[in-house]
């Protein structure tokens, strides 16, 4: 068994087209049997997309995908998947192991190019046209033209060498027309009219020349009325009224793919092989249009949608009455004995039905079925209780016949809304009996009955109220921890206002003593100059302290504020103490930034000064004259980008993933609610985004806000 191995399909087609599909189904059904290996499906679109920017875009969402994830093996899936593959092995497939399936031809030197030979391996698909050609002969000796048919898309170029040489080759008394045709319009009228001893053989014919890309059922509605035997080279339209031929069995080819897979998991050597699992089928119904005999050929074949005959329809039936001919009493005593248990299974359904419905009325949510026309078939009580009708009255009514119901009014105008727009979450306040308000969330789907070939519509009032209760009770509590974490800080502010008001004092103070002591104050020019030195110092106690009954006022609804004036606000506060321990702050404004956002101001510079301040503790721990803190703001896409970087030597690895978890800390006095509640307020509360990492010897932390909103 091969345990943790990872395995990665490229398709280089979109889930549903049919070809691809068969393969990754029949790789698919080899690695589910080995449970230890785990696979991942990556789709592409290259049938109708080719275009480079298509693929630099496929590049890009790769890499966000495959960021974190390594395969020992990727698999691609047709020649778009396996150029992608290379091109980006360097990139996202450094270390894993590559096999090419379903591509037409493979190229050493290709692979060597990109430095992958030793790690490649491949199964060709081969379209044996030549052989296809030798049946066509054989049953059809009296042909005079065989038609090639091929479109002109790129994997046709790849075809194309096996055309050549096979008409280059050619030594037959018939004639050989190869066609390459762009529309399959053209091609339908073509083969419109009957053409006796004509015949052809179907490559492919994906795409037109607008680009468009055929479906499966046109391109198998071409070949059925094709007035020509139309032969194939794959699976993909048997029974689908082709004639037959040679083919390849996507299926079957799909597991071989898959066997090959383990065998490079299991370190067995790369190996670059054709497939030779060919076949031979052909379609009975076809065979007989075009009286074509299939018994000249000396192989193994299989024919299907064979024609039925009065014995073969009726086989099981006329068995059947030979072998019990000598039961017919058992068969009697059957019949009575059938009767017997229909009567009970009646009444077990009577049983059935009446517990359905105690068990719907137990149901706490209302409910009602709509036919098709919207008349109500059946309803739970509860829904009969939110409208104010009986069961007895609503059955066989329409919603509609209650609109003077109040309530059934606004009912339906939330289901019209829903109807409109069934992606959004659509309410309905309703209050009950004992005049409690209840919250419900409507929600519809449709249903069809097979056996009685009706439909309707079931439509649930789901009771929300609880939820809603919860959700507003966490945010106030929410709210609470915000707050309190906005107090956890109170004690940095209050000494960095103790800081700040020292100098004040101490100049009021000499100041007061200098003009009571002083002989020569004598002037009044001079009293009123101590007294404006006074009060500059008293101005400037009265901001500071304005300055912190700002900040810790919380905020109640979202405004529009400028985010550099909330830095500056917050920095105000701090950079007293910010001084006193010799810490140098920088704040950088790219020129054009909109520095604009919609949200908390208070909050969000309760985030600043919760970063600010940790990494005021990280620094104290650095030389007093290598300390700073550095803020840069710019506008990325449509967010506005905040970058707070220190160099106090970065988070510890162990520690840097768990930061912003509740009650985290590092620090012996740490509370930990400081960054848990700065993720809260940018992401719960404002819709942003907020991270960490060591840069450069230090912690960055980025914060992007939307200014979209």
């Amino acid at each position: 068994m091969l345990a943790n191995q990872s395995i990665l399909i490229i398709n280089s087609y979109h889930k549903g087209y049919e070809f691809s599909d068969r393969i990754v189904k029949g790789i698919e059904e080899i690695l589910y049997k080995n449970t230890d290996i785990d696979v991942n499906i990556l789709y592409m679109d290259a049938k109708r997309v080719t275009s480079k920017e298509y693929f630099d875009s496929l590049e890009k969402l790769y890499s966000v995908q495959l960021k974190n994830r390594k395969y020992d093996l990727v698999i691609a899936v047709d020649r778009f998947a396996y150029d992608f593959v290379l091109d980006t092995h360097n990139k996202f497939f450094i270390d894993s192991q590559i096999l090419a399936v379903g591509i037409e031809n493979f190229s050493y030197d290709k692979a060597k190019k990109y430095g992958v030979e030793n790690k490649v391996s491949a199964l060709i698909e081969r379209r044996d046209l030549k052989g296809n050609v030798d049946v066509i002969r054989a049953i059809f000796p009296s042909m005079k033209k065989l038609y090639i048919i091929n479109d002109k898309s790129l994997n046709a170029l790849h075809t194309e060498p096996l055309i050549f040489d096979l008409i280059q080759n050619f030594n037959g008394n018939f004639e050989l027309e190869y066609i390459k045709e762009d529309s399959l319009e053209d091609l339908k009228k073509r083969f419109s009219k009957r053409e006796e001893s004509s015949a052809a053989i179907f490559i492919r014919f994906y795409k037109n020349a607008n680009g468009e890309l055929n479906k499966n059922h046109d391109i198998a509605d071409f070949i059925k009325n094709a007035q020509i035997p139309i032969f194939i080279t794959d699976s993909l339209f048997i029974k689908k009224g082709a004639t037959g031929g040679k083919i390849v069995d996507l299926y079957r080819f799909g597991k071989s793919s898959g066997q090959m897979a383990l065998d490079i998991l299991e370190k067995k050597p790369h190996q670059v092989l054709v497939s030779d699992d060919l076949y031979f089928i052909f379609d009975s119904k076809k065979l007989s249009e075009f009286t074509l005999p299939v018994d000249a050929l000396r192989v193994d074949y299989e024919v299907v949608n064979k024609r039925e005959t009065f014995y073969d329809r009726h086989t099981g039936f006329i068995n059947f009455v030979f072998t019990i001919s000598p039961f017919l009493v058992f068969l009697i005593l059957g019949l009575f004995h059938n009767i017997y248990m229909r009567k009970r299974t009646e009444k077990e359904l009577r049983q059935r039905i009446e517990f359905d419905e105690v068990l719907l009325n137990a149901i706490e949510s209302p409910i009602f079925w709509e036919n098709e026309k919207g008349i109500i078939v059946d309803s739970n009580s509860k829904f009969c209780s939110l409208i104010g009708v009986t069961h007895e009255s609503i059955y066989g009514k329409r919603l509609e016949d209650f609109k003077d119901n109040p309530k059934t009014k606004e009912i339906i105008e939330v289901i019209n809304k829903y109807i409109e727009n069934s992606y959004e979450n659509f309410e309905f306040k309703h209050f009950d009996e004992n005049r409690k308000k209840r919250v419900y969330i409507v929600k519809q789907e449709r249903f069809q009955d097979k056996k009685s070939k009706t439909s309707g519509r079931v439509t649930i009032f789901t009771d929300v109220t609880k939820e809603r209760e919860i959700n507003k009770e966490k945010q106030k509590n929410r709210q609470f921890i915000i707050q309190q974490s906005k107090l956890a800080e109170i004690g940095e502010v209050f000494s960095s206002i103790a800081h700040q008001w020292k100098s004040p004092l101490i100049e009021i103070t000499a100041i007061a003593q200098e003009l009571f002591y002083s002989k020569k104050c004598v002037a009044e020019k001079e009293d009123e100059s101590f007294v404006k030195d006074i009060m500059n110092q008293v101005t400037y106690m009265t901001d500071t302290i304005n300055d912190f009954q700002k900040f810790i006022m919380p905020s109640n609804e979202k405004v529009e504020f400028d985010i550099y004036e909330a830095i500056k606000s917050m920095l105000e506060i701090v950079n007293h103490n910010m001084k006193y321990n010799s810490i140098k702050i920088s704040v950088e404004v790219q020129e054009g930034t909109n520095l604009l956002v919609t949200g908390y101001k208070n909050e969000c510079m309760q985030t600043f000064l919760n970063i600010v301040n940790n990494a005021k503790d990280a620094l104290l721990n650095n030389d007093y004259r290598n300390r700073h803190v550095d803020i840069k703001l710019f506008n990325q896409n449509d967010y506005l980008v905040v970058t707070i970087k220190d160099n106090a030597g970065g988070i510890k690895n162990e520690n840097i993933y768990d930061v912003f978890k509740p009650y985290f800390t590092t620090k012996s006095d740490g509370h930990g609610i400081g960054l848990y509640m700065s993720k809260v307020i940018i992401e719960d509360k404002m819709g942003g985004i907020i991270n960490v990492e060591n840069v450069n010897g230090g912690a960055l932390f980025t914060i992007k806000l939307d200014q979209r909103k």
